[in-house]
């Protein structure tokens, strides 16, 4: 009998699928061999199973993850997700373009260059890339602290390919799929609960520009996708990265067709697959300049503009580039004639219409014609393509009025009176999706298994797409097993604030990260990515590989031991500055070593003979020095924001279904709630950051929200009771014991009704 009721006992889980408020009578009607019913797909044939991929007798495919588009993003996320051991493929349209730096071949800038670094320190290939690829290296405010330099590379665009290719093609776990993708294959069998409808009419000042939404069920999961090859792939999670590809559409002039890059095609069918499942969505626009020919460049009078020597690697695993001879860059800028000529041709440009917004921080140089009508020059960045190139990428003047214009324009530029344009400039429409319709992980609130990255959220720039690119592998690999997601919030980094951004306030114009968006940069800084995320992503089983850990532990305990003896090197004023000759206030105040280093001024190398003397000579590296010396600079500002760090977490530990009726919230405006409606935030926090909340409409959520949290817990509890009456009976019915038996030892136990 023991034996027969442990066997029904595993039985019963295999009907976890029926509700749990089943009476004695339903019970008893039950088959004794029912199994939950999988989708048709999943009972096609017999499968095989390779280290990278599942495939069935008909000769279908299965992946884990599966990853649309080779580029930035795409190149992220594959390799992301291959690394947290989930099957994954990348489908691409073409093998050979995998990597491809589609506009300007530099990696990293102001607020950019932190992101590559953070980039870096989750194992991200983008950095190891850079330190391969790059010809020129530069860190850009270098005159200003620390907390706002931005890391910048100049690189050569065939070798950042090649080496990005090689990186992708050596990665475990990793298929890559040539193709283009037709359709999401979508299961609404699985669907969630429609969350409430809203419309975008009431709030036209913070809805993005040209949003549409299809109407229809919009809720469910997706299991994979068709290419307009007619293969269908299954996968238990997919990321999209489409960048520019996405209903795609070049300008040149007054000519128009559909194109993500020139000389490769849109993906049309995607697009309007994602409008179908209801996903609202707008488009966008962007621009790159003209390339040149080098060799007909005059350099006689324009300024050099040279490297860093010794340049700054981007990855935490070098100490040292590649390529260490740099190649020079070079300024020159436009004249009273290049603006002239460029108004009188305005339009034949249909780029420049404002119903579709471009970057603002990387304009056209007809939008600063346009917007800056009172400049008599912009300046322009002659920056070489490679080192046996000889193109040059002309920063500065994106352009989108005819190639005949073009030309006649760049001999308006000083150098460039005889220069031969190689390719003209031009613009570029394309779709993307409201990225308010994210959770914090990348994924969608409406398709499970869905996450997007990129172009197609609202951003702009390499770096931007390769950030949201290794968040939402990361994600889509740990969701396919099973495992617990990786999110970044404001305070751990940059990643963390710009994916904030486009998920609580959407996006009206490409979306371009700078320093100037966190307000926890003093603590989030290039320097330290590695000290903020890499033991983070190793916990949450993100695929640290064992020599980047390696790396990290020993950087981290160099760090801290240092750090430990200035903290433990204690003097008065007068003794450091009679031993040491660091100035400082003469007071009764005694210092530590560690302390002296917020003292403008005072350098790390002035006062380390404190500590040497007892046996430190010489043992710490160059990089634990600058990076502790860093540390010391501002540690009394970090100490500052801890109270505003301790609220913050506060806050985001305040979680809000995403179902959530905000019609039911009493107090809070009408236009609250729809601005809740629409952007469903995950907390409490990520409300109080949706423009328009005030801080009485988030004081009445958390109120009602805590009511709430209340009530479920009372539920939860009588639920918890109901269970185990319903498990006792069912276990009396496999087992063949009375039920009126069971029901006289939950009374005496206290928990029969």
């Amino acid at each position: 009998m023991a034996s027969l009721v442990a066997a029904n006992a595993r039985q019963l889980q295999s009907l976890a699928h029926i509700p749990h408020t089943l009476s004695r009578q339903h019970l008893r009607r039950l088959p004794r061999s029912s199994l939950l019913t999988r989708p048709s797909h999943f009972r096609r044939g017999l499968a095989t199973v390779s280290p990278t991929e599942v495939t069935n007798s008909e000769g279908q495919r299965f992946f884990d993850v599966v990853v649309i588009g080779g580029g930035h993003a795409g190149s992220e996320a594959c390799t992301a997700a291959a690394r947290t051991g989930a099957r994954t493929a990348l489908v691409t349209q073409k093998i050979e373009t995998i990597g491809t730096c589609s506009c300007n071949p530099s990696i990293g800038g102001i607020g950019k260059g932190t992101m590559i670094r953070e980039i870096d320190a989750l194992d991200g290939v983008c950095g190891r890339v850079t330190d391969k690829a790059g010809i020129q290296f530069r860190v850009l405010n270098r005159s200003k602290g620390p907390a706002v330099w931005g890391p910048r590379a100049q690189i050569d665009r065939v070798l950042y390919k090649k080496y990005m290719q090689e990186e992708l093609l050596s990665t475990p776990n990793l298929t890559i799929v040539q193709g283009s993708v037709a359709d999401l294959i979508i299961d609404r069998s699985l669907q969630q609960t429609p969350l409430p409808e809203v419309t975008n009419t009431t709030i036209t000042a913070t809805a993005p520009n040209d949003v549409s939404s299809a109407p229809g069920n919009q809720y469910g999961t997706v299991t994979g996708l068709r290419l307009e090859s007619g293969e269908t792939i299954f996968a238990k999670s997919i990321v999209i990265t489409t960048g520019t590809f996405l209903g795609g559409e070049i300008h040149i002039g007054l000519e128009a067709y559909p194109s993500g890059r020139i000389g490769d095609p849109a993906s049309l069918r995607l697009s309007k697959s994602l409008k179908d499942a209801g996903f609202k969505m707008g488009r966008l626009k962007t621009g790159t300049p003209p390339r040149l020919d080098g060799r007909t460049i005059d350099y006689t009078h324009l300024l050099p503009q040279p490297g860093d020597e010794p340049p700054m690697p981007f990855s935490y695993l070098n100490t040292k580039v590649s390529i260490e001879n740099q190649l020079m860059c070079h300024s020159t800028n436009t004249t009273s004639a290049t603006h002239d000529l460029l108004r009188n041709h305005l339009h034949e440009s249909i780029h420049i219409r404002e119903t579709i917004k471009g970057p603002r921080y990387c304009p056209s140089l007809e939008s600063k014609i346009i917007r800056f009508s009172d400049k008599e020059k912009h300046i322009i960045w002659l920056e070489p393509e490679g080192i046996d190139d000889h193109v040059v990428y002309p920063n500065g003047i994106s352009m989108t009025v005819p190639a005949y214009v073009q030309e006649n324009l760049l001999r308006t530029i000083p150098g460039l009176e005889n220069v031969k344009m190689l390719q003209p400039g031009y613009g570029v429409e394309y779709d993307y999706v409201d990225p308010r319709s994210l959770r914090a992980t990348l994924e969608t609130k409406m398709l499970t298994g869905l996450f997007l990255a990129g172009q197609i959220n609202g951003t702009t720039g390499y770096e931007e797409a390769a950030a949201q690119g290794i968040i939402a592998g990361i994600n889509a690999g740990l969701s396919a097993q099973g495992k617990p997601p990786l999110t970044l919030s404001r305070k751990d980094a940059y990643i963390g604030v710009m994916i904030d951004d486009l998920i609580t306030k959407g996006v009206s114009e490409p979306y371009r990260m700078f320093t100037a968006r966190s307000e926890f940069r003093m603590s989030a800084r290039a320097d330290n990515a590695d000290l903020r995320l890499t033991r983070m992503a190793h916990a949450a089983g993100a695929g640290i590989s064992e020599k980047r850990w390696s790396r990290f532990e020993s950087t981290e305990k160099e760090i801290l031991e240092l750090r430990g003896l200035l903290e433990q090197t204690v003097m008065g004023s007068h003794e450091w500055l009679a031993r040491y000759g660091v100035k400082v206030n003469i007071d009764s105040e005694k210092r530590s070593a560690f302390d002296l280093l917020r003292i403008t001024g005072v350098e790390l190398s002035q006062i380390l003979p404190a500590i040497h003397g007892d046996g430190h000579r010489h043992k710490f590296s160059e990089e634990a020095v600058r990076r502790t010396e860093i540390e010391g600079q501002y540690a009394p500002y970090i100490a500052k924001q801890s109270a505003m760090v301790k609220s913050f977490v506060r806050d985001e530990g305040v979680k809000l279904p995403i179902d959530m009726d905000y019609g039911k919230v009493v107090g809070l405006s009408s236009e609250e709630k729809v601005l809740l409606k629409l952007t469903r935030p995950e907390s409490i926090g990520q409300a109080r950051r949706i423009e328009g909340m005030t801080p009485s409409g988030c004081i009445r959520l958390l109120e009602y929200v805590t009511k709430r949290r209340r009530a479920i817990a009372s539920e939860e509890n009588r639920e918890f009771h109901r269970q185990r009456r319903e498990d006792a009976y069912a276990l009396a019915y496999a087992g063949g014991v009375e039920v009126v038996e069971v029901v006289k030892q939950e009374e005496a136990v206290g928990i029969a009704p």
